[in-house]
């Protein structure tokens, strides 16, 4: 009996549209011997709908007419399992209901790849693919990752945050990052991916400029000094906490200082359609010298163990032209295109790479399994408030 997996792209997020490519393009190379795989649309609003047109790309040209041609579902806990059920029930056109053994979210960005999405499945009490609900909130937040990854001995740039009561007066604002970065500096949305809201200040006035598309995306924003002769490579990481291995690296190309979201998913689109982070402009593998690249590659695996990851990742570096030194950038827990582009070249096809992440999550599924979430004790036996507001135990 094959498995039956949900996979799920879209979502409360800015990089909505280029989840929903990845999602499909998983959607269209999973092992389809092994796994039945129903394809969920989650709305900007939070809904999920399934049907016969939610896996087809060109159906979401329309998005309102896709809708209406689908069904809303919600998700349920019932006998010990978990179902997607039809919502409202009892529409014309029949009752729906579809048992679920695994969840695949295919997804990019705040409310969905931060911990948030894998929290309502992890209280749902279904296996879900990729990183756990910790792993997956410090990956988002580019602060907290420096913080964590910089005790684990990874090199990485120091940052420093700024919050929206901080741009409220922004010539202090201003006047501090000048003094703690001074120019060029890099100014970026603390939770965001896709390079929105990221962009590069040379003087105050470029700074201004920043600051104000980076708020318009985030209420936490992070300053770090920008490395002037910058050169970026990108490996990916497969496997989990205890085993980890790199993928090849490869040096993105970009049309300005920082790859941006055009960069990344319009102008290396070939016919007019994007093939998410497919599309980039890339040089696989990475023109490096041959210890340059295992030394990117080992801090790859080690950033993953340390931030306890799960499934496939693909972790952004910089190297400094000027002094050679080579820096932890970002992770993207769930990556654009899910980095299978990273894989082929070491013999991994797209198809396998999927099978290896789903049987990833079904092993820490078998670890939680072995593990005690429950402490018996007597106490509500002898819990009394005495008739009094406030009274204890």
């Amino acid at each position: 009996m094959k498995t039956q997996v949900a996979l799920v792209f879209g979502g409360r997020s800015v990089e909505h549209e280029v989840s929903v490519i990845s999602g499909l393009q998983a959607y269209m190379n999973i092992d389809t011997d092994r796994y039945d795989v129903t394809p969920v649309y989650m709305t900007k609003s939070g809904e999920f709908y399934v049907g016969d047109h939610i896996g087809d790309i060109d159906c979401y040209k329309d998005i309102p007419g896709l809708i209406s041609r689908s069904r809303r579902v919600i998700w349920i806990n019932e006998d010990g399992g978990v179902k997607m059920r039809g919502y409202p029930s009892g529409l014309l056109g029949g009752r729906y209901e579809k048992s679920i053994d695994i969840v695949f979210p295919v997804v990019h960005g705040t409310n969905v790849e931060d911990g948030a999405l894998q929290g309502f499945f992890k209280t749902l009490g279904v296996t879900f693919v990729g990183c756990d609900v910790c792993a997956s909130a410090v990956g988002m937040d580019k602060y907290v990752t420096k913080t964590v990854l910089k005790e684990a001995g990874v090199p990485v740039l120091d940052g420093k945050l700024y919050t929206m009561a901080d741009y409220q007066e922004i010539d202090k604002l201003i006047t501090s990052i000048e003094e703690t970065f001074g120019y060029p500096v890099i100014i970026k949305p603390v939770d965001l991916g896709s390079s929105v809201g990221i962009s590069i200040a040379h003087d105050r006035r470029g700074l201004t400029e920043s600051l104000d598309d980076a708020y318009r995306y985030a209420s936490v924003v992070l300053a770090e000094h920008a490395i002037s002769n910058l050169r970026e490579i990108n490996c990916s990481v497969l496997g989990d906490e205890n085993e980890a291995e790199a993928s090849e690296c490869e040096e993105p190309m970009h049309t300005e200082e920082i790859l941006s979201y055009e960069d990344k998913y319009v102008s290396g689109a070939k016919g007019g359609k994007s093939r998410g982070m497919a599309s980039v402009s890339r040089r696989i593998p990475a023109d490096i010298p041959a210890e340059k690249r295992e030394l990117i590659r080992d801090m790859a695996v080690r950033s993953f163990k340390a931030l306890r990851c799960n499934g496939v990742a693909r972790i952004d570096f910089m190297i400094d032209e000027d002094n050679g030194e080579i820096y932890f950038n970002e992770i993207n827990t769930i990556p654009g295109s899910l980095a299978f582009y990273l894989w082929e070249p070491l013999g991994v096809p797209y198809k396998e790479l999927l099978t290896r992440v789903i049987e990833l999550a079904r092993k820490r599924e078998r670890t939680e399994r072995s593990l005690t979430f429950t402490f018996d004790t007597n106490i509500l036996d002898r819990a009394s408030f005495g008739g009094a507001k406030g009274g204890k135990v």
